[in-house]
């Protein structure tokens, strides 16, 4: 096999940006819902806590059985548009719609209050499947270099990443321009929360507009360019895709034993509240870590073209859980030196959303150069799947932990105790999961000159077949 990569450049400028602003607008309704959603339901609805944590773990745990039927359809369909951008188009009104409707506050209590939050976060999640398999796997098929992908899924991962923040500067601007709100008022006549009803609806129908808006930009601008033959899939054939891909199997038990590094987003809000005294911080709390995580995803092409997926993926790790723990123990008590380690804190998270996007769309590669078959939708459903289900037990956690710590989110000031061990959840526990994340990736192989050989044998193949 040569070395050499597979062709001239394919993507252009207005791809990247189309790509990594369809990534941007998807993640933005996906944060707005992980740091707002329990909040909202909270205050506005006076659910409990603890029931909530284990309604969010359900359904997502539910709704991931809808990834493979995705992917499955995914592998089969043969269009004009290719196989994957149908589907982006598809899910773009319904994930607009069920975003709105789950921050409309009904006159519910009780059971009946429970499963209404039940089947509309289900029917949100479905949707949200069905845009999200698609849209991540664009990026195995946009280009048939592997040196093009990583700048792609790097740059575009990258605007991810801002988009999962992003919701918490949109609401202090609807903030503003609502003024007074609809809050549920209590017998005192003071507000028992500090973002009114209406706020967090007109919050939700900007962000769910302006994201699905921004999504639609994969469907018009993106092109698929890997060729591919439509394969009718049993769901036994998808599992053995995943038997016989090694590589992305690693992946996936990676990020399942990382799982708690997802807590911080979950929870952001209630460590405003409890340490900083105020939700409006939550938006210094994001942006701090998010201009970090922005450097790191800036970083990660240079890095993996210099020292490979597996030895970056490793030493970032390593270097989130002593950072973590640096944050936990030295920035509690000062302000400004939380900030400065939240900041280095978010150079860990290249690791958490970039490396594993790059190495899937590798397997993907290394899957086809062991059977001759691509298998997008199913690879791309299992990692849907697979996020979506560590999201959720690591917003589960957080949620589990704040109704441990006895959280009061009415409270406009939280006890000591409180504080402290939200804090821990906050800033120490991604770290731990982060070093247990780091076990399968010691036996990952497909990195540096390897998957470049898998490339350039694909491309003659492919020349080959053509003729």
């Amino acid at each position: 096999m040569g070395t050499a990569r597979p062709q001239k450049k394919l993507l252009g400028t207005k791809e990247l940006f189309s790509y990594s602003l369809g990534l941007f607008g998807f993640q933005l309704i996906v944060g707005y819902l992980n740091s707002y959603q329990a909040e909202f339901y909270v205050t506005a609805m006076k659910a409990d806590l603890a029931v909530i944590g284990v309604l969010l773990l359900a359904v997502k745990i539910l709704s991931a059985v809808f990834d493979p039927v995705v992917g499955n359809l995914i592998d089969r369909t043969k269009s004009a548009k290719g196989k994957l951008k149908p589907f982006i188009l598809y899910s773009a009104l319904p994930l607009m719609i069920m975003t709105v409707v789950i921050f409309i506050q009904v006159p519910l209590t009780g059971a009946s209050l429970y499963i209404y939050i039940f089947f509309t976060f289900l029917l949100f999640s479905m949707a949200m499947t069905l845009g999200d398999v698609p849209s991540q796997a664009i990026a195995a098929v946009a280009t048939p270099d592997p040196t093009e992908r990583t700048n792609l899924v790097s740059v575009a991962n990258t605007f991810k990443a801002v988009g999962l923040s992003a919701a918490a500067a949109v609401i202090p601007v609807v903030c503003l321009l609502v003024p007074g709100g609809s809050s549920v008022i209590t017998q005192n006549g003071a507000p028992d929360t500090p973002i009114s009803v209406s706020e967090y609806l007109v919050t939700a129908i900007v962000i769910a507009a302006a994201g699905c808006l921004l999504f639609m930009l994969i469907y018009f601008f993106n092109k698929e360019r890997v060729p591919y033959k439509a394969e009718k899939m049993t769901f036994k054939d998808m599992l053995a895709v995943l038997k016989g891909n090694k590589p992305f199997m690693l992946v996936i038990l990676s990020c399942f034993l990382g799982f708690g590094r997802q807590i911080q987003t979950g929870i952001a809000v209630q460590t405003a509240n409890s340490v900083l005294n105020s939700q409006n911080l939550v938006l210094l709390l994001g942006l701090t870590g998010g201009i970090g995580a922005v450097i790191s995803m800036a970083l990660i092409p240079v890095l993996v073209k210099k020292f490979g997926e597996k030895r970056v993926y490793i030493s970032l790790s390593l270097y989130g859980f002593a950072i973590s723990m640096l944050t936990f123990f030295l920035g509690y008590k000062s302000l400004p030196v939380m900030l400065v380690f939240l900041f280095f804190t978010g150079f860990q998270f290249g690791v958490v959303d970039i490396l594993p996007m790059i190495m899937t769309a590798d397997s993907v590669d290394y899957y086809e150069y062991k059977t001759g078959k691509r298998a997008e939708g199913t690879i791309y459903a299992v990692l849907s799947l697979t996020v979506k289900v560590t999201i959720a037990m690591g917003t589960a956690l957080g949620l589990i932990i704040l109704s441990a710590a006895k959280y009061d989110a009415v409270a406009l000031k939280q006890d000591a105790t409180t504080a402290n061990v939200v804090y821990f959840a906050y800033a120490a526990v991604p770290g731990i999961f982060s070093l247990l994340s780091v076990i399968p990736i010691l036996k990952y192989d497909l990195s540096g000159s390897k998957k470049l050989e898998i490339a350039a044998e694909l491309q003659k193949r492919r020349e080959a077949s053509s003729l």
